[in-house]
């Protein structure tokens, strides 16, 4: 994270004791919360574009490929 963003979010006063009250670190539970929302997002969207190129195959995907393909992507990250 080298160049970072600052946002701002409004929650009820209720939340936030809450949150204060078991020790969590907000900023740091925003992050996570984020990345993990942006990861399935991007999966999400692999498997749109994944299901558009099927249709335009007709079928001639072989499963085994897809997954073997995905997987590698996910290592290269």
């Amino acid at each position: 994270m080298s160049c970072l963003s600052v946002i701002t979010v409004r929650v009820p006063r209720k939340i936030k004791k809450t949150l204060e009250k078991y020790n969590v670190n907000i900023s740091e539970a925003v992050r996570n919360l984020l990345e993990r929302y942006l990861e399935e997002l991007e999966r999400r969207e692999l498997s749109r574009r994944l299901e558009t190129l099927k249709n335009r195959l007709g079928g001639k995907i072989q499963p085994k490929l897809v997954v073997k393909l995905v997987r590698e992507d996910r290592e290269a990250r």
